[in-house]
């Protein structure tokens, strides 16, 4: 077996593992050591913005995840991609940089978590981002590692979109990071120049020149070695063969909503009796470990359009993709820098609500499912999310093999607050389809279809059709009460010397995309251990 020695054992190179190791080692008395069971980030696709749809479902850069099948949602195995690369999902997402609601955070405090306030995490978000023309510098930051760029190129269908939702009283806003979310606008996104700003570019890669940081890729953890109620290194594969990494000081989790719990239990922390159905010894019983799962589950409307100006009608071409390949080449610029929804929405369905409770995107493209390849018709889509949802699943072991993907069971649509939600959200996108300056380009609405038309046959479409946003968060939550898993140190409770910093911590989901929050975590995480919170 091989073995390495470090002070710090960060496990997994995602959006927040790759900041908390750079922060780290930027100590040049400490020696960090990070594992990703990925591999480099050398997959062209990974940086061409729209190279997200070739990643999706890509099994060289990506885990692939399933769902297990669930009535409430149709009972589909559905497709939960989560990067498995240098970068994580940063290096597979869409790009977008929307970081919630100040009322999420102070909510998270609300319920006792110290120190993660809006105002507690603001300079965080601001230390990562390097904002290009911020509209606000007090909210923003300008000189941090992480581009965040104003979508510059104006497609005739956004702003038809744009004009649709304003007929509608939806404010038209210039940054959904401002001091109020609310609106309609065009969305940021983490690029530079026309590329993927992932969290490996901007955070990892400058941190590898340092002689106190090691990067081992091909590296699978296995669990976390422990020596009574203190956490001692990890075991992992690392290009087949076994090794075993020391931590001196502290191991952090990193691995995401997924891969953290199934790490934890398999290292024998988690809920008692489920470990034990696996033949895992228990070294801690602890209940949360798995459970509080949350994701942002999303319904598509999709249109004919009536004009061949649709990324659909460039795929269909080889002399459009000919010349929008050659466009990108040379000026970055052009359909292949789209982001994953280049407009978006931020409203309420009921007019009591203080803040949005839901999100469009618009995208100049359809599909009927995003793995399966775009429509041979000129089409785009409207995408309904759902910003708080209150159901809740959970990720379960399927084996004590780490190489098996533990069982995940999202639970959608499992109260009638969410369901209600959907629907009147696939309501009110088909009212500003319905406005002159968007409908004057709809040949016919694709899906659902003129036919659905009562709540009920929305919700049965929302079931059938609907799916994940890319957004699991929840599973290893930060709290005090009987199924917190980290406080608000990001200590896991009754082991010593080890921490998770990434979206399993959050308590509840925030108002948005999750990529922005999870690097901010990251930088918090690396800020509480280098100030000692042990």
């Amino acid at each position: 077996m091989s073995e390495f020695d470090a002070d710090f054992v960060v496990v997994g190179a995602g959006s927040a593992g790759c900041v908390v190791a750079a922060r780290l080692s930027e100590d040049p008395s400490v020696r960090v050591v990070l594992l990703e069971a990925g591999g480099p980030d050398r997959n062209p696709w990974i940086h061409i913005p729209l190279g997200y749809g070739k990643t999706i479902a890509d099994p060289s850069v990506n885990w692939c995840y399933h769902t297990e099948p669930e009535a409430s949602s149709g009972n589909r195995r559905m497709l939960w991609p989560r990067g498995k690369v240098l970068g994580g999902s940063s290096s597979i997402n869409g790009l977008l940089y929307v970081r919630g609601q100040a009322q999420d955070f102070d909510h998270w405090r609300q319920l006792g978590n110290t120190g993660w306030s809006w105002d507690d995490v603001l300079p965080f978000f601001r230390r990562s981002e390097g904002a290009i023309d911020p509209a606000d510098p007090a909210l923003h930051g300008t000189d941090g590692p992480l581009t965040v760029s104003p979508i510059t190129e104006r497609h005739e269908l956004c702003e038809a979109y744009i004009r649709s939702a304003r007929e509608l009283g939806i404010p038209e806003t210039t940054d959904f990071n401002g001091a109020d979310q609310e609106g309609v606008g065009y969305y940021h996104t983490t690029s530079r120049n026309g590329l993927r700003m992932s969290a490996a570019k901007a955070f990892l890669k400058p941190a590898m020149k340092r002689p106190n940081l090691r990067v081992l890729t091909r590296a699978l953890a296995s669990r976390v070695t422990l020596d009574g109620r203190r956490a001692t290194g990890v075991d992992a594969v690392i290009a087949g063969k076994p090794a075993h990494i020391k931590a001196a000081r502290e191991v952090i989790l990193c691995g995401g909503a997924i891969n953290s719990p199934q790490l934890l239990m398999l290292s024998g922390i988690g809920p008692a009796e489920h470990l034990h159905d696996h033949g895992i010894a228990v070294a801690h019983d602890l209940r949360g470990v798995g459970q509080n799962l949350q994701d942002h589950y999303q319904t598509r409307i999709a249109y004919r359009c009536t004009k061949p100006i649709t990324v659909n009608d460039i795929m269909g071409s080889t002399s459009q993709m000919a010349k929008v390949g050659l466009q990108f080449l040379l000026q970055r610029r052009g359909p292949l820098t789209i982001s994953a929804g280049q407009v978006g929405i931020f409203t309420r369905t009921r007019p009591e609500l203080e803040t949005p409770d839901i999100q469009f995107h618009f995208i100049v493209f359809s599909a009927d499912r995003p793995a399966e390849g775009l429509h041979k018709f000129p089409g785009f889509t409207q995408n309904v999310c759902q910003l708080r949802p209150e159901s809740r699943g959970e990720i379960r072991l399927a084996s004590p093999d780490p190489k098996t993907h533990p069982s995940i069971h999202p639970n959608y649509l499992a109260t009638d607050l969410d369901r209600r939600t959907m629907v009147e959200g696939l309501k009110l996108s088909r009212k500003i389809a319905s406005r002159a300056a968007i409908a004057a380009y709809i040949a016919g609405e694709y899906l659902p279809g003129e036919a659905v038309q009562t709540d009920d046959e929305l919700l049965t479409y929302a079931r059938t059709y609907g799916g994940t946003i890319y957004h699991p968060c929840g599973t290893a939550k930060m709290g005090q009460d009987a199924m917190a898993v980290v406080d608000a140190q990001l200590r896991v409770h009754g082991i010593a010397g080890l921490r998770v910093a990434d979206a399993s911590i959050m308590p509840s989901l925030v108002s948005g995309n999750t990529n922005a929050a999870c690097i901010m975590i990251g930088e918090k995480a690396a800020d509480l251990i280098r100030h000692g919170s042990a």
